[in-house]
């Protein structure tokens, strides 16, 4: 094989089509933008308009709130602390608290809180203090003989 005998698989490079470059090009003279109008113009930006009439976006009626107030909660999972503890990441020894918990990387911020999930089992004797537990974690934590102890929130 010699220099000059290389070259690309076939379809491998394909041109770039070059538009508005003249007749013999198959989109020359309005570069396939057709006659006149707003589309035919540079700087176009007509996204939700139709053309006088309502557009859907305000047809449709508005659902739903966001209450400005509501809480944001990391979440985890007993599981996962397991998994931690096992992997070494976590010690369950010590009481593991939401600080602990960020430190380890099991939790990425601690937002408004942290709360605990039951999915996953709990296997050995946890003693975790958070600011919110569903009744099903506090119960399988109880269960394995640990303690779950959930923050209550300071009256605003």
């Amino acid at each position: 094989m010699k220099l000059h005998e290389l070259s690309d698989n076939a379809g491998a490079a394909k041109r770039k089509k070059r538009v508005a470059r003249g007749p013999g090009s198959g989109k020359g003279k309005m570069g396939g933008r057709g006659i006149k109008g707003q589309k035919s113009r540079s700087g176009v930006a007509i996204g939700g308009y139709e053309g006088g009439q309502m557009p859907l976006y305000r047809r449709l009626p508005k659902r739903g709130f966001t209450a400005p107030n509501a809480k944001s909660f990391a979440v985890t999972n007993i599981g996962a602390i397991e998994k931690f503890i096992a992997e070494g990441k976590l010690d369950g020894k010590v009481e593991i608290t939401e600080d602990i918990l960020v430190a380890s990387g099991l939790v990425r911020r601690k937002l408004d809180g942290i709360r605990v999930l039951a999915k996953g089992q709990a296997t050995s004797k946890l003693i975790l203090n958070v600011t919110g537990a569903s009744k099903a974690a506090i119960e399988a934590v109880a269960k394995a003989g640990g303690t779950l102890t959930v923050a209550v929130a300071a009256a605003e």
